[in-house]
C-alpha cells in the first residue's frame, strides 16, 4: 500500500523515508531526548498543580509513586530480577556503604526540584541545571585529568565571570543554584565509578526512601494522606507524577544509549531552557533586567560548550570509528 502524497510531503515523514538505518536510529534518539526533556519540564510545574500541598509533600508523594511505578515496570518487563541479582553481588559492608554514598544527594536534588518552583526559586534551580554541564567539565579536569579544549576553557571562563557578576549584583549567590551544579556532578561521578546502571541506582535510592515516605504519610501527616487518597483528582495527579517521572527517566536512558556522547550532551540543554521559561512564564518567578548581564555571560559560556560539541561531532564523522554512545547514570 503506497503512502499518501500529502503524508509523504510532511517534513518528518520525508526525512525518515530518505534516511538510512543509522540515521533513523539517530533520529529516534533525538526524539527520545526531546520527549525526556519536555517531560522533566512538565514535572517542574507539577508542584503548582498539587497545591495546597507543599513542595516537600509533593516530593514525598513523588518518591512513593515513582517506586510503585518503577518496580511495576521492571516486574512487567522481567528486568526486576536482573537488578536484584546485581545488588546481591555486593557482599561486604564497605561495598554497600560505597553504593549508598551518593543517595543523600539524590534525595536532596529531587526535593529541590519539587520545592523550588513553588518557593520563588525556579529561575535559580534552572540556572543550576544550565551550569551543570560546565561543572562536569571542571570536575573532569580536576579529578580525572581530562584535557580541556580552547572552547571548553572559554566556556568555563565566561560562566565564572557570569557567576562573579551575579555575586556582585546581589552580594550573594543562590544556594539553590550552587547545590544543583555543585552536588549533581558528584552524584553522577560516584555512580559512574561504581558501575551502577541508572535503573539499579534509582531502584536502590527509591527503596531506601520508601519507609520514610510511608512513615511520614501514615504517622507524621495522616491528614495529608487522607486528603490525597480521598480526592480522585489529587490521587490521579499523584499517580501520574510517578508515571511521568519513570517515563522521563526511561526515555532519557534510551536516548543516552542511542546518541553519541556529544549529541546527547547538547540535547540535555533543552531541559534547563524549558525549566527557565516555565519559571518566568508559568510559575511567575521574578527576573530583573539587571540579571541579563550575569546570566548572559553564563549563556555565552554554554554556547562555547555547544560549539565544542559540534566540533567533536564533525571530528567523529570524519573518523572511521563507530559512534561512541553515551550513558547517563541517573
Amino acid at each position: 500500500m503506497s503512502k499518501s502524497p500529502l503524508i509523504s510531503r510532511l517534513p518528518f515523514i520525508s526525512i525518515w523515508a530518505d534516511s538510512d538505518a543509522q540515521q533513523r536510529t539517530a533520529l529516534k534518539g533525538v526524539i527520545l531526548a526531546i520527549v525526556s526533556n519536555l517531560l522533566f519540564g512538565v514535572l517542574y510545574f507539577y508542584s503548582s498543580l498539587l497545591q495546597p500541598l507543599t513542595g516537600t509533600q509533593v516530593f514525598i508523594w513523588r518518591m512513593l509513586s515513582m517506586w510503585v511505578v518503577l518496580v511495576g515496570f521492571l516486574a512487567i518487563t522481567g528486568r526486576l530480577s536482573f537488578h536484584i541479582n546485581r545488588l546481591r553481588e555486593l557482599s561486604s559492608f564497605k561495598q554497600w556503604l560505597w553504593l549508598l554514598l551518593p543517595t543523600p544527594i539524590f534525595f536532596s536534588q529531587l526535593w529541590l526540584f519539587m520545592w523550588a518552583p513553588v518557593n520563588d526559586q525556579g529561575v535559580q534551580v534552572a540556572m543550576g541545571y544550565f551550569l551543570f554541564p560546565l561543572m562536569m567539565v571542571v570536575f573532569g579536569f580536576i579529578f580525572f585529568g581530562e584535557r580541556l579544549s580552547r572552547l571548553q576553557w572559554l566556556a568555563v571562563l565566561f560562566a565564572m565571570l557570569g557567576i562573579g557578576l551575579e555575586m556582585l549584583r546581589t552580594q550573594s549567590v543562590s544556594w539553590a543554584t550552587l547545590w544543583v551544579c555543585g552536588t549533581y556532578p558528584i552524584y553522577y561521578i560516584l555512580r559512574r565509578l561504581q558501575g551502577i546502571t541508572a535503573m539499579t541506582g534509582m531502584l536502590v535510592d527509591l527503596s531506601l526512601f520508601l519507609p520514610i515516605a510511608i512513615g511520614y504519610l501514615v504517622i507524621a501527616a495522616p491528614g495529608n494522606f487522607m486528603f490525597v487518597t480521598g480526592s480522585g483528582l489529587y490521587f490521579m495527579l499523584v499517580a501520574s507524577l510517578g508515571v511521568i517521572s519513570v517515563l522521563a527517566l526511561k526515555t532519557n536512558i534510551d536516548a543516552s544509549q542511542i546518541l553519541p556522547v556529544n549529541v546527547f550532551g547538547m540535547m540535555s540543554y533543552l531541559e534547563p531552557l524549558v525549566l527557565f521559561v516555565l519559571a518566568i512564564t508559568v510559575l511567575g518567578d521574578s527576573f530583573e533586567t539587571s540579571m541579563l548581564y550575569s546570566y548572559g555571560f553564563i549563556w555565552l559560556g554554554i554556547m562555547f560548550l555547544i560549539a565544542h560539541g559540534i566540533q567533536q561531532i564533525r571530528a567523529n564523522r570524519r573518523s572511521p570509528k563507530p559512534w561512541q554512545k553515551g550513558a547517563r547514570v541517573s
